[in-house]
C-alpha cells in the first residue's frame, strides 16, 4: 500500500478493495482557521525520559545514569502518536483515539472517507485527517467564511483486519499549520467527545505509564533463572545484585570515552548503564540516531540476538536487529550485559522500549531461553513472541548428532517441521516421529514440544514476520555482526568494528537504494503482477517475489473444494524436485472475492510479506490481474522517502528555552542533510539554502549587537 494515497470514489485504481463502496465524509462547516506554519514535527516533549520511586530506588540501592542529550518524554501526555499497525478493539476506539490525540496537541479531525462492503452497512476501513485538509472547492470559494484549509496531509488510514480488530495501515504525522488549542476545542470533533469515549480512546498499545522506571524489582529468581549457560553461581539476591560486567583493564574508561565521542557527533545517540551497589558497571544499552528513526519504519518485527552472551564470547554483547526495505539486517541497538538472569533482561528490555519512546515491536524473535520468556510476557504483553527455528534445530540436531539413524532422523525432522500443512498434520507427524526414534521420554524434545507454539512455523502462520525467519531454508537473517565479532574479539576491537559494520550497511543500503531507483528489473514472464511490482519494490524484494512468479508454471490442477458466498476455497496443486524425486504437493487457497483478498496456508505473505505463487494462480485464475493494495507493503517500496532523523512529536516549540531550539533546529537541518545527499543536484540547493540561512542569521546577530551598543551610547 502507498503511503501516500488517499482513496476517490471515483478512481477505482485506487480503492483499497474493488468491490466496496466508498463515501466521502466532509467535516463540519465550521472548521477552525489555523495559521499557516512550518512546524509539522515541533516537539515539546523536554521532561526527563528516566524518573525514578524515589523509594524503590534507595531501598534497592541500584544506580542509573541516564545519558541522552536530546530526546526525553512528554509529561502530561496521555496519547502517544499513532503509527502503523496500532489496533484497537472498535472503530469507534480508533476514532476516539485519534480525536484525543488532537485533541491534546490543538487540532480537530474529520472523516475524509470510508468504505463499507458493497450491498451492507458494515464499515470496513476509514481514512481520518487533520480538519484542514484540501482546500475550498469553487462553490465555497466565493463564499464569505473564513478560509480554514491549508492542504494539510496528517492523517491515518484505518481497516479491519481478520481478527475484527482495526489496525492503522498509514500515518502521517506532519501538519502545515500551527496549532490552535483554543479554536480546535470548538470543533465538532471535539465538542461530541465525552468521558465515556475519551476513557475508551486508549490504544491498544503495552505502553507502560508515559514515565517508564528503569530500576530493578525486589523479585529476583534466586536460582538464576537464566539460560543454561549463564554461569550464575551463588544462590541469593544479593549475589545476583552484586553481579558486574566483565571488563578488562582499562575498558570502562574506553566506554566512556567512546560514548562521549559518540554524543558529540551526534547529539541524538543514546546510552544508558546500570550499576550495582559498589557502583560498578553491570549493564549496558546503546543505540545511535538512524537506529532510533529506523525503527519507525522497520521495528513491527525484531529479533534479539543473544548469541554472543550466550555462548560466553570475550564480549557479552546483545543485539537488537530488524530488516530494512532490501531485506537486509539493521540494526536497533545494543547491550553489554552481566548475565543472563530475569532482572537483566526486564532492564534490558525497559531501557530499548522507552528508548522507542514506548512502542513495542508487534512480533520478537529470540532463542530459547525461560528468562527471556518471562521479560518479555512482561515488558512486551502484547507482542508475538517467536523462537528461532534455526536455533531450535540446531539444538535438536546437535544434541543427536551421535546417533546411528542421524541421517534418517535429520531428513524426518526436517519434513515434519517444514513441510507440516496444518496443526493436526505436524502434530501426528511429531507423534510418529517420536515413537519411531524412540524418543517419547526424551526430556529435551518434551520441552521443545511444549513450547512448539512459539517456533513451529504451523503455528505462525498469521503472524506477520517480513523475512527475519525463512521457514521454507531454515535459515534467519538475524546475525548482524556475523563473521566480524569471535569468541576472542576484545571490547576495543570490538567497537572498531562497530563502527565499520555500521558503514559498510549503510553504504550498503545507500547503494541498493540508487540501483532500485535508477534501474529496472529484467522481466521473465508476461504476468501483469511482475510488471506491476516491478515499478514499486526494491530490487532485493523484487527478485524474492519474482522466483514466486516463475514458480507459477509449477503449479496445476486448480479445483475448487468449498464455496461460501463470495468466499471460495480451492486447492492447487505444486511438482516439488527435480524429475528423479519429484512429487505432489497440495495447497489450500482461500480467495474472497467480495474483499479482493486471498490467503494460502503455505503462510508465505505472513512469512515475507509478499504473495506465494500458490495465491498468484488463483488470483490469475480468477482474472485478476493486479495484486490487491493490501499485499503491497509500503516497508518494501522504493519510492517510500524515508528520513532517518528520530520523529518525536508534533507540539509547539518553546522559543524561550534554549534546548527546545536546539532540538528543533538540529531535527530539521537533518532533514535538509537527508534530502540533500540524495544526488548533486539535491546537494547543492542544499548547501546554497544553509549558506543563505546563516548569512541571514548573522546578519540578526549583528543588527542585535549593532542595537545593543547604540543603547549602551
Amino acid at each position: 500500500m502507498t503511503s501516500d494515497t488517499t482513496y476517490s470514489p471515483n478512481d477505482k485504481s485506487l480503492s483499497p478493495i474493488p468491490n466496496l463502496d466508498i463515501m466521502i465524509e466532509e467535516g463540519s462547516p465550521n472548521s477552525e482557521q489555523l495559521l499557516e506554519d512550518e512546524g509539522n514535527d515541533l516537539d515539546n516533549d523536554h521532561g526527563q525520559l528516566y524518573q525514578f520511586d524515589g523509594s524503590e530506588h534507595e531501598n534497592e540501592g541500584n544506580e542509573m545514569t541516564i545519558i541522552d542529550g536530546h530526546d526525553r518524554e512528554s509529561h502530561g501526555k496521555e496519547y502517544p502518536p499513532p503509527f502503523e499497525g496500532m489496533e484497537f478493539e472498535t472503530y469507534d476506539d480508533a476514532y476516539n483515539y485519534y480525536n484525543s490525540y488532537a485533541k491534546e496537541l490543538g487540532f480537530a479531525i474529520r472523516v475524509k472517507s470510508s468504505w463499507t462492503k458493497r450491498n451492507s452497512k458494515e464499515k470496513r476501513g476509514a481514512v481520518l485527517c487533520c480538519n484542514c485538509e484540501g482546500f475550498k472547492t469553487l462553490k465555497e470559494a466565493n463564499s464569505r467564511r473564513k478560509e480554514t484549509r491549508t492542504g494539510c496531509l496528517a492523517m491515518i488510514r484505518l481497516r479491519l483486519v481478520e481478527s475484527n480488530r482495526w489496525r492503522v495501515d498509514e500515518v502521517k504525522l506532519e501538519h502545515n499549520h500551527s496549532f490552535d488549542p483554543e479554536r480546535a476545542q470548538n470543533s465538532k470533533s471535539h465538542k461530541k467527545m465525552d468521558n465515556g469515549a475519551k476513557r475508551k480512546a486508549e490504544p491498544a498499545l503495552d505502553v507502560e505509564v508515559r514515565t517508564i522506571k528503569l530500576y530493578r524489582t525486589s523479585a529476583v529468581d534466586a536460582s538464576g533463572y537464566g539460560s543454561s549457560n549463564s554461569n550464575e553461581g551463588g544462590s541469593g539476591n544479593d549475589v545476583n545484585f552484586s553481579r558486574r560486567l566483565k571488563l578488562n583493564k582499562g575498558d570502562t574508561a574506553l566506554i566512556s570515552n567512546y560514548f562521549c565521542c559518540c554524543q558529540l557527533l551526534n547529539p541524538n545517540f543514546f546510552y544508558v548503564t546500570d550499576l550495582n551497589d559498589d557502583g560498578q558497571l553491570r549493564n549496558i544499552f546503546w543505540i545511535d540516531s538512524r537506529s532510533r528513526a529506523a525503527y519507525a519504519y522497520f521495528g513491527d518485527v525484531v529479533a534479539f540476538d543473544s548469541t554472543y552472551l550466550s555462548n560466553n564470547y570475550e564480549v557479552p554483547l546483545v543485539v537488537f536487529v530488524a530488516v530494512n526495505h532490501h531485506g537486509q539486517s539493521i540494526l536497533l541497538g545494543c547491550g553489554l550485559l552481566a548475565d543472563e538472569t530475569l532482572e537483566t533482561y526486564i532492564w534490558l528490555f525497559r531501557a530499548w522500549l522507552t528508548c522507542m519512546s514506548g512502542r513495542p515491536p508487534q512480533t520478537i524473535i529470540t532463542n530459547q531461553c525461560k528468562a527471556m520468556q518471562t521479560a518479555i510476557a512482561e515488558v512486551f504483553p502484547r507482542a508475538q513472541h517467536r523462537i528461532s527455528l534455526s536455533l531450535v534445530m540446531q539444538s535438536i540436531l546437535g544434541d543427536l548428532a551421535q546417533l546411528q539413524e542421524y541421517e534418517a532422523l535429520h531428513m524426518t525432522l526436517t519434513t515434519v517441521i517444514y513441510d507440516s500443512k496444518t496443526v493436526d498434520e505436524f502434530e501426528r507427524a511429531w507423534d510418529d516421529l517420536t515413537r519411531r526414534f524412540g524418543f517419547r521420554n526424551n526430556e529435551k524434545l518434551q520441552t521443545l514440544h511444549e513450547e512448539r507454539e512459539r517456533w513451529a512455523p504451523v503455528y505462525a502462520k498469521d503472524i506477520f514476520l517480513a523475512g527475519l525467519i525463512d521457514y521454507e531454508k531454515g535459515e534467519s537473517t538475524i546475525p548482524f555482526f556475523n563473521g566480524y565479532v569471535h569468541q576472542q574479539t576484545s571490547l576495543k576491537e570490538f567497537f572498531d568494528i562497530y563502527e565499520l559494520v555500521l558503514q559498510k550497511k549503510h553504504q550498503k543500503e545507500a547503494f541498493d537504494d540508487l540501483e532500485s531507483r535508477d534501474s529496472t528489473p529484467l522481466l521473465k514472464t508476461s504476468c501483469y503482477c511482475e510488471l506491476q511490482l516491478s515499478k514499486l519494490y526494491t530490487n532485493n524484494i523484487f527478485r524474492k517475489f519474482q522466483e514466486e512468479v516463475v514458480m507459477m508454471s509449477s503449479c496445476f490442477g486448480n479445483s475448487q473444494i468449498q464455496t461460501n458466498k463470495s468466499t471460495v476455497t480451492y486447492t492447487v496443486k505444486e511438482h516439488r524436485g527435480d524429475e528423479s524425486t519429484r512429487d505432489v504437493r497440495h495447497f489450500e487457497v482461500i480467495y474472497d472475492k467480495a474483499a479482493a483478498e486471498v490467503r494460502c496456508n503455505c503462510g508465505c505473505f505472513n512469512f515475507k510479506g509478499y504473495l506465494c505463487r500458490h495465491a498468484l494462480c488463483i488470483l490469475n485464475y480468477n482474472a485478476v490481474e493486479e495484486i490487491p493494495c493490501q499485499y503491497i507493503l509500503s516497508r518494501w517500496r522504493k519510492d517510500y522517502k524515508r528520513l532517518y532523523v528520530p520523529h518525536l512529536g508534533s507540539n509547539n516549540v518553546d522559543i524561550t528555552n534554549s534546548v527546545q531550539r536546539f532540538d528543533h533546529l538540529y531535527r530539521r537541518a537533518m532533514q535538509v542533510v537527508e534530502e540533500g545527499m540524495i544526488s548533486q543536484d539535491h546537494y547543492m540547493v542544499a548547501w546554497q539554502a544553509f549558506k543563505e540561512s546563516l548569512n541571514k542569521v548573522r546578519l540578526v546577530a549583528d543588527k542585535t549587537e549593532s542595537g545593543n551598543q547604540d543603547s549602551c551610547l
